[in-house]
């Protein structure tokens, strides 16, 4: 059976701990299928994050080719109570290229704006520069040791929330 409200505590704890964040960490494929690892400053959307970046950037290039993408939102390592077991949430995500001037588009702008300052803004008016709206497909969310869960659903909080209980295990000694 499962608890709403526990479900309804750590819904609210995965959207805190994104709203106290200011970039993402993003894993992106290339043309070949080779990985590439990132980061950039996002904003928070209607159950999506926002991204402006760069087309010289090659995770820019990558989700334009490519749209399945890894995101990382993870507790700073200087703040971080056990480095091993850092607080973090991951989703699998689709990256979605808005089109300027429409109201997405303008929606994803004015929250970066209110996120990160005037710079957002400055950048959105080069031709250059493109705005992702990154929606989640799945997630988890580990705020510990033996404190993981996978967050279900297009849902940056989890539309369901299940504990994951398949924890470590000690190494048999020979």
């Amino acid at each position: 059976m499962k608890n709403v409200k526990l479900e309804a505590k750590l819904s609210d704890e995965v959207m805190a701990f994104i709203a106290c964040r200011k970039s993402l960490h993003l894993a992106s494929v290339d043309q070949a299928g080779e990985p590439y690892a990132s980061y950039a400053p996002f904003a928070i959307g209607d159950n999506c994050l926002y991204i402006l970046i760069s087309d010289i950037a090659v995770h820019a290039v990558n989700l334009r080719l490519n749209p399945i993408a890894s995101v990382l939102i993870v507790e700073d390592e200087d703040s971080a109570g056990e480095l091993f077991a850092r607080i973090r949430v991951n989703y699998k995500v689709s990256a979605q290229l808005l089109a300027v001037d429409t109201p997405e588009w303008t929606a994803g702008i004015d929250s970066l704006v209110a996120r990160h300052g005037s710079r957002s803004q400055s950048l959105s008016e080069l031709a250059d520069f493109k705005l992702f709206k990154l929606v989640p497909k799945s997630g988890r969310y580990v705020k510990g040791f033996g404190r993981a869960y996978q967050l279900a659903g297009e849902s940056l909080a989890g539309e369901s929330i299940d504990h994951l209980q398949d924890g470590h295990q000690k190494r048999d000694v020979a």
